[in-house]
C-alpha cells in the first residue's frame, strides 16, 4: 500500500467541499487528524464551544468511517502532534485548509517548514471563506476598511467557485491504536451539567447543517429582509455554530442559496440579505488578517484614550441577565441556556454593556467566547468592536440602542419576551422585579459626555 497522506482537520470538520480531504484521498490512502491545541485559535475554547466541539468531532468521525478514513485525535501542540503522526504513520504528505488568524498563520507556515524538512510533500488549500483576506482590494491596491466597498469589490470578482462533492470512498487503512478518546478529553460537562438548554437546542446528528440550511431555504428566506431583525420569529438560518466549526462550507451555503432563489423569484431579496452576511464574514476575517492586533487595540486609535470603567459588580449583572432591562435579561438568559443569541438582541446587549454601563468590549468579547457554541475569533473581535464605536466602518458613537424601545419594536408579538423573561408583562425597566441597574437617560448622557473626550 502507498504511503499514507496525512489531512488535518481544523475548523473544517466536514467531508464534503473540504479540498484537503479530496486531495489527500487522491493521493492517499488518508488520514484524519485532529489536535486539541488551547492555541489553535490563539486562547482556549470557552466550554460552549467546547461542547459544540465534541458533537461535531463526533459527526465527523461518523462522516469520515463512512468513505474509509480513519480519524486520529491527540492532544498538546498541533505542529508537534502531526509531525510526531506522520513519522509515526511513515506519512508521505500532509494537507490542510489555510487559516488566516494571526496565530493560525504562523503556525501553519512554521508546520510548513517543518514538514518539507522532513522530506513531506505539503500542500494547504482555500475553502474557508468566499475569498482569501488578499483578493479583495482597493482600487489602489490597498485594504478596505468599511464594508460596503468590500462587498462591491468583492461582488465584483464573481460567483465564488463551486463547492467539492463528498470524496469517493477509499479502502481504509490500518493505522492501529494511536488515537486518544474523546471521552477522555472531558469537553462535556459534567459537574455540573449545565448543557441541558444546548441539547435542547442544537441537534447532534449527522446531516444537521444541511437540514438546516435546507429548512431555511425552503422557509425563513423569502422573508429574511424583514424577519431577520425579529428574535420572536424563527426568521435567521442559525447556521452561525456550523460555518464557525466549518460543518458547513460557505461556498455551499452560498451556491444552495443561489440556487433556491434562481428557482423561486420570491427568494431574491431575502437572499441578497442573507448572502450579504456571508461577504460581512469574510470582512471580519479581512480585518483580523491585515490588521492583526485587532484583538488587544481598537481599530481606531483614538478608543486607547476612552475612559472605560471598571465596575465588577455592573459586569456580574449584565453577564447573569440582572440589568433590570427586560430586553437585555432576556438576550443574556438565552445566551445561557442555548449557546446562542439572537443577532439583533447581540447588538442590543453589547451596545448596553458598552455604552449603558461604559465597560470595556474586551469584557463583552471574553464572556460570548466563554458562551457562544458559534464564537469565532474573527467574528466576536470585529463585531464587539463594531458596537463599542471603536472598530472599522462603526456604527456613529451617538448611536446608543434604547433597549426599551427595541424590545417594543423589534419583538412585536411579545413572544421573545414570554419566552426568557417571563416575569416581566413589558419591556419597561423593572417590569420583571429586577431594579434597574442604570437609567436609561442618564446612562446615555454619561456615555456621549465620556465620547466628547476622545473626539478628534
Amino acid at each position: 500500500m502507498a504511503a499514507p497522506t496525512l489531512v488535518l482537520f481544523r475548523r473544517d470538520l466536514r467531508i464534503a467541499d473540504n479540498p484537503a480531504l479530496t486531495a489527500a484521498m487522491r493521493a492517499g490512502p488518508a488520514v484524519a487528524l485532529y489536535v486539541l491545541d488551547d492555541s489553535a485559535d490563539g486562547r482556549p475554547l470557552g466550554g460552549a464551544a467546547r461542547w459544540w466541539l465534541h458533537h461535531a468531532l463526533t459527526r465527523l468521525g461518523q462522516e469520515l468511517a463512512a468513505i474509509g478514513v480513519p480519524l486520529i485525535l491527540r492532544r498538546g501542540d498541533q505542529n508537534q502532534a502531526a509531525l510526531a503522526l506522520a513519522e509515526e504513520l511513515e506519512a508521505g504528505g500532509l494537507y490542510w485548509n489555510r487559516r488566516y488568524t494571526p496565530w493560525g498563520v504562523a503556525a501553519d507556515k512554521a508546520l510548513k517548514a517543518a514538514a518539507k524538512e522532513r522530506g513531506l510533500a505539503v500542500e494547504s488549500f482555500a475553502v474557508a471563506y468566499l475569498r482569501e483576506p488578499w483578493e479583495v482590494r482597493t482600487k489602489q491596491g490597498g485594504w478596505f476598511k468599511v464594508f460596503t466597498p468590500f462587498y462591491k469589490a468583492s461582488l465584483a470578482l464573481g460567483e465564488p467557485s463551486a463547492p467539492l462533492p463528498s470524496p469517493t470512498p477509499q479502502t481504509r487503512p490500518t493505522v492501529g491504536d494511536v488515537s486518544d478518546r474523546l471521552k477522555d478529553w472531558g469537553l462535556l460537562p459534567t459537574q455540573p451539567d449545565w448543557a441541558g438548554g444546548l441539547r435542547a437546542t442544537w441537534p447532534a446528528n449527522t446531516g444537521a447543517a444541511e437540514d438546516r440550511l435546507v429548512h431555511f431555504l425552503e422557509g425563513a428566506a423569502a422573508r429574511y429582509a424583514t424577519d431577520r431583525n425579529r428574535p420572536d420569529l424563527d426568521g435567521t438560518s442559525a447556521l452561525s455554530p456550523y460555518l464557525a466549526f466549518g460543518e458547513v462550507s460557505p461556498r455551499q451555503i452560498w451556491h444552495a442559496t443561489r440556487h433556491a432563489a434562481a428557482a423561486e423569484p420570491a427568494l431574491a431579496k431575502g437572499a441578497e440579505g442573507f448572502l450579504r452576511e456571508l461577504v460581512w464574514r469574510d470582512f471580519s476575517t479581512n480585518l483580523l488578517y491585515h490588521f492583526p492586533d485587532l484583538p488587544d487595540r481598537p481599530f481606531q486609535e483614538r478608543f486607547e484614550r476612552f475612559p472605560w470603567a471598571d465596575d465588577p459588580a455592573a459586569l456580574k449583572c449584565w453577564q447573569q441577565g440582572r440589568t433590570g432591562y427586560p430586553w437585555i435579561d432576556a438576550g443574556m438568559r438565552q445566551l445561557w441556556e442555548t449557546g446562542w443569541l439572537h443577532n439583533r438582541v447581540r447588538m442590543g446587549v453589547a451596545s448596553f454593556l458598552t455604552k449603558h454601563l461604559l465597560l470595556p468590549w474586551q469584557a463583552g468579547e471574553a464572556w460570548f467566547w466563554d458562551t457562544l457554541v458559534d464564537a469565532d475569533p474573527a467574528q466576536n473581535i470585529a463585531n464587539w468592536q463594531w458596537v463599542a464605536g471603536c472598530g472599522a466602518d462603526a456604527a456613529p458613537y451617538f448611536r446608543i440602542f434604547n433597549p426599551i424601545a427595541q424590545g417594543t419594536k423589534f419583538d412585536e408579538t411579545g413572544a421573545y419576551l414570554r419566552r426568557w423573561q417571563p416575569q416581566a408583562e413589558s419591556y419597561e425597566p423593572g417590569a420583571a422585579g429586577i431594579r434597574p441597574f442604570v437609567a436609561h437617560a442618564a446612562a446615555r448622557e454619561r456615555a456621549l459626555a465620556a465620547f466628547e473626550t476622545i473626539k478628534d
